[in-house]
């Protein structure tokens, strides 16, 4: 059989999911690469597997191990596949899953003791990078709060480097609904800030408890009625030259302390 070349129809609706508006509309979106893709088949739907020529001898066992779980697969032209893949260089292997969203009202009744908490970030390299921490330290979910990135975003998915798949990852656009749900919940609220009256070296002792981390956007952190629904803000001691650290540093350096304390905590007990 030929392979499918960009014009086939299956082809052009799978290329349309490289944009959020299609993937919000029909509930499905794109996975490149081996990683993803066979953690992608371990935990989600996957309804179509597009590979090339290369791709099908370097990567034969997941190829059939999707062909035998009832997946579609398919050989693609270079071409076909260039255009499904937002990448300069594809990996030759793009599947198409259902969308990984769940709802705020489930993890933050879940007794969660740890949530990572980006409010509206902007760049999908960070957002993947808090959700791969996120997975990384044990926490319950992250919940990308206000007008953040889709986590679905190709980057975003690469960035998480399988997390995606591997923890609750919620969307939610209200930030105030976030915050709200949270708080009920009985989590305290922690907002990172250069100026916090919290230093991050003392608060062993605080970050016994549950506990959401709120980090904000890039360029101008979080804005002024986020932080002042947080029970605390902590502030990273710097003891270098640096000015500050940036989003993804900032999170695992906060998520890895609340970890680590509340896994002190467990084996103590």
């Amino acid at each position: 059989m030929d392979p499918l070349t960009e014009r086939t129809p299956r082809v052009v609706s799978a290329v349309k999911l490289l944009r959020t508006s299609e993937r919000r509309r029909v509930g499905r979106f794109l996975v490149e690469g081996e990683n993803s893709v066979a953690e992608a088949l371990d935990t989600r739907p996957v309804h179509d597997l597009f590979y090339t020529e290369d791709a099908e001898r370097r990567y034969a066992r997941l190829i059939d191990r999707a062909h035998a779980a009832g997946v579609r697969t398919s050989l693609a032209t270079d071409r076909a596949i260039r255009g499904l893949s937002d990448t300069v260089t594809p990996a030759g292997l793009v599947a198409v899953c259902d969308l990984l969203d769940v709802p705020l009202v489930e993890v933050v009744g879940r007794d969660a003791q740890l949530l990572a908490v980006p409010v509206a970030v902007a760049e999908p390299g960070n957002a993947g990078t808090v959700i791969r921490v996120a997975d990384a330290v044990g926490a319950d979910a992250a919940i990308l709060a206000g007008d953040s990135v889709d986590p679905h975003n190709g980057k975003c998915v690469r960035a998480s480097a399988g997390s995606l798949f591997h923890l609750p990852v919620v969307r939610e656009r209200d930030t105030a609904a976030v915050l709200d749900n949270i708080s009920a919940a009985g989590i305290q609220l922690l907002a990172t800030a250069a100026d916090g009256e919290v230093d991050l070296d003392d608060a062993d002792e605080l970050l016994l408890r549950p506990t959401a981390w709120l980090f904000g956007n890039e360029a101008h952190g979080l804005d002024s009625a986020t932080v002042a629904r947080a029970d605390h803000r902590v502030r990273i001691p710097i003891h270098g030259r640096a000015e500050s650290f940036n989003l993804a540093t900032a999170a695992s350096i906060c998520l890895y302390s609340s970890a680590r304390v509340q896994n002190r905590r467990r084996t103590d007990n």
